[in-house]
């Protein structure tokens, strides 16, 4: 259900906030860990630069770093830049409008699957997702102390 852009936005997230101890990368950084085009992945930066997902700075040691704490920052604050929804649903049967008032035979499911959809990136952050990932290196942290 994601735009492309709006996946390369949240694994770009997703990789600065894996490292809280460091404040920028440079979007080349990014780029190559991520395996992406690095003048695409640049301009989707600066969109979530514009949006105050992330901040930047220029000159040496600089780069982007996270605008916002990982537990505040929902998927949808990352993704928000780079989708559209449409104004009036389309019936996925018919070429007509599609809504409670019309609905198609697939309305009432296909409502269901969205509305979950929608309330999970708009509840779900980003130290959600990293949840177990955080989990595991704070376990080797403890191993590698003892």
């Amino acid at each position: 259900m994601l735009s492309a852009t709006a996946e390369h936005a949240l694994r770009a997230v997703l990789f600065v906030a894996q490292f809280p101890e460091r404040t920028t990368f440079a979007s080349d950084t990014i780029a190559a860990a991520l395996g992406a085009p690095r003048n695409y992945l640049s301009k989707t930066l600066q969109a979530l630069a514009k949006a105050g997902v992330l901040r930047s700075s220029r000159g040496p040691g600089g780069g982007f770093a996270l605008a916002i704490a990982p537990a505040q920052l929902t998927i949808e604050r990352v993704i928000a830049p780079f989708t559209e929804r449409p104004k009036t649903a389309v019936c996925l049967l018919h070429n007509r409008p599609c809504d409670v008032e019309q609905p198609c035979g697939a309305h009432a499911q296909w409502h269901s699957i969205t509305s979950h959809y929608d309330r999970s990136i708009v509840h779900t952050t980003i130290a959600d997702l990293l949840s177990d990932q955080l989990h595991q290196v704070s376990a080797l942290t403890a191993q590698n102390v003892s």
